[in-house]
């Protein structure tokens, strides 16, 4: 609304836009059915409010905001939205009806009010025309989308920021670059992203628009920050002719991807260090690393991931590239470091192909699982000892232990925990890895401990399918739960008392002078039973009495005489039941 000039809208004789006039039918409604209140002031009522209010209009500002136009009774007079362009004025220098002059005051780009000015803050007694009566109230549903003052110049706020940044962009470098341009609103006019292209140029010397030039100036790659400028700075009074209106404020939120320097040697960014490394790799070991490679614009062109198993090299013997040899000096199980690569220590000018252009950066992404050498032996540490220890574990224990298994870089393996129960094993039957029989050792019931395996104990340079990758360096942190005391050595069952004087004749139940497999086994378990004797913890008692029948059928018939029986004890040689 313009004091000199009819109202803005002027094609009045245009008809109504059913879409905007929805509001304006509520609140036409509401007017009809309440008592008129009569008006001293402007009166708003917000009706959005955005989160986010970074700028609030103050006089002097320049805006442009959409409206609709109405009386009280929800008649409408006027819409900026009819004519397809927003209204476009400077704030507090009498350009507006006083009404509308104070109601943009405070006002937040995308905020929404009904605006309801008196007759003296509006046209007054002498109303305009046939279009506004005399002493007419009226309603404005203004929403602001862009504020900008002739003073404002490049606002930058960076909301990330690189750890290292060896070099800023200087005027005359050439950058590649990702963004997303917006208008003030957040309405989207152009993106590289949708291109999948970033947007390659010189800055500073006059091949962009004057903001942009003055916006990237001194970033870092990897840099991320947002740009605004006022149209002065961005395409005027004209915009762009298409999708950029004239006098818009322009936002770009840029990441910084290239930044070229021949200069340049590798640089190496540790992401995450581990707390605790007591060994770092040198030159001769054998490492296991998982990558993602990219070029310095984040352009993917391999991965370990994606081939779900690490990449395993000697590191300074030329197995890799220089820069990749270089950046996995040095290194602690289970950091994590970004080396990137200039392309003399990469793939030079050649590249590689399609996948690496000739003189690219190269950025790794690299997360080292383990390293190991060959002297290596089992790392045990005791996380928790019991008070009260009366025995400790020996070789021919039969023990009960939960475990937690993983790999260096925390991949689970496997847990007792999931199933509910215990791992049972006797120890020295190889029934578990080397390293695991070395950790269980000379423990308590009760005792935790950590172990770590190196491969040549574990699982070897093979691994197990679909669960130990090859060369794999094993993690276990187990929990002794229980014990039971293995047989001396050559053993497979012991007399808890004395041996019986006539053996052979109590196992020979029916007199026939031989003991058939059943009148042995039934002996012997009853014998355990009773507690008058023990067998080897941690197998198949049946299949020990088996082998201890077959031990005394020294012909093999089926059947043990008086004449084959022997304890052990009696035995010449001290071979196994």
């Amino acid at each position: 609304p313009d004091k000199a000039s009819p109202p803005p809208g002027a094609r009045l004789d245009q008809p109504l836009h059913w879409g905007m006039l929805y509001l304006s039918v509520l609140v036409a409604f509401a007017a009809c059915n309440a008592p008129p209140v009569p008006l001293d002031d402007i009166f708003i009522e917000k009706t959005f409010v955005p989160e986010q209010c970074v700028r609030a209009v103050k006089d002097g500002d320049y805006v442009r905001y959409h409206y609709n136009g109405m009386f009280p009774d929800g008649k409408k007079f006027d819409s900026s939205y009819d004519r397809s362009s927003t209204y476009n004025v400077f704030v507090g220098k009498k350009q507006l009806i006083a009404g509308m002059d104070k109601a943009l005051v405070g006002m937040c780009v995308n905020q929404r009010s009904l605006v309801k000015i008196p007759p003296h803050l509006a046209y007054g007694k002498k109303g305009y025309g046939e279009i506004i009566p005399a002493d007419s109230i009226l309603h404005f549903d203004v929403l602001l989308l862009d504020v900008w003052n002739p003073e404002d110049g490049v606002q930058i706020n960076t909301y990330h920021t690189p750890s290292n940044c060896s070099r800023k962009v200087e005027v005359s470098d050439y950058i590649r670059y990702h963004y997303n341009g917006t208008l003030l609103d957040g309405t989207l006019f152009d993106s590289s992203h949708t291109r999948m292209r970033t947007y390659d140029t010189y800055v500073g010397i006059g091949w962009l628009i004057a903001g942009m030039d003055q916006g990237l100036l001194g970033m870092c790659v990897g840099e991320r920050r947002i740009i605004t400028m006022p149209p002065s700075l961005g395409y005027g009074e004209n915009g762009d002719g298409s999708d950029i209106p004239g006098q818009a404020s322009l936002v770009f939120d840029v990441v910084l991807l290239d930044l070229h320097n021949t200069k340049d040697g590798i640089t190496v960014t540790n992401q995450i260090i581990p707390e605790s490394c007591t060994r770092k790799s040198v030159a001769g070991d054998f490492v296991r690393y998982h990558y993602n490679g990219s070029l310095l614009d984040g352009t993917f062109f391999d991965s370990s991931y994606s081939r779900n198993r690490t990449y395993d090299t000697y590191v300074g013997r030329g197995y890799v590239i220089a820069g990749m040899d270089e950046g996995l000096i040095g290194v602690c199980v289970g950091e994590r470091r970004t080396v990137t690569i200039p392309p003399h220590l990469g793939y030079g000018e050649e590249g590689t192909g399609s996948k690496i252009p000739g003189s690219a950066v190269l950025v790794f992404d690299v997360h080292i699982i383990d390293f190991h050498n060959p002297s290596d032996t089992t790392e045990v540490i005791v996380t928790h000892k019991t008070e009260e220890c009366v025995k400790q574990t020996k070789k021919g224990d039969f023990v009960k232990y939960h475990y937690n298994a993983s790999l260096m870089d925390g991949s689970s393996i496997d847990s007792t925990y999931n199933y509910g129960k215990t791992y049972n094993i006797v120890l020295g039957a190889n029934q578990v890895v080397p390293g695991m029989e070395e950790g269980l050792m000379d423990m308590c019931v009760g005792e935790k401990r950590h172990l770590v395996i190196p491969p040549h104990l574990g699982y070897g340079e093979r691994g197990v399918t679909n669960e130990v990758p090859g060369s794999a360096v094993l993690v276990f942190d187990i929990e002794l739960v229980d014990m039971e005391e293995g047989l001396p050595e050559g053993y497979m069952f012991i007399w808890n008392d004395d041996v019986a004087t006539d053996l052979f004749t109590e196992m020979d139940k029916d007199k026939n002078e031989e003991v058939e497999p059943s009148e042995f086994t039934d002996y012997i378990m009853q014998q355990v039973n009773e507690g008058k004797g023990r067998l080897a913890p941690g197998f198949d008692p049946y299949r020990i009495i088996d082998n201890m029948f077959s031990n005394q059928d020294r012909d093999g018939d089926g059947k043990i005489t008086e004449a084959e029986f022997r304890l052990k004890a009696d035995e010449v040689s001290h071979d196994e039941l």
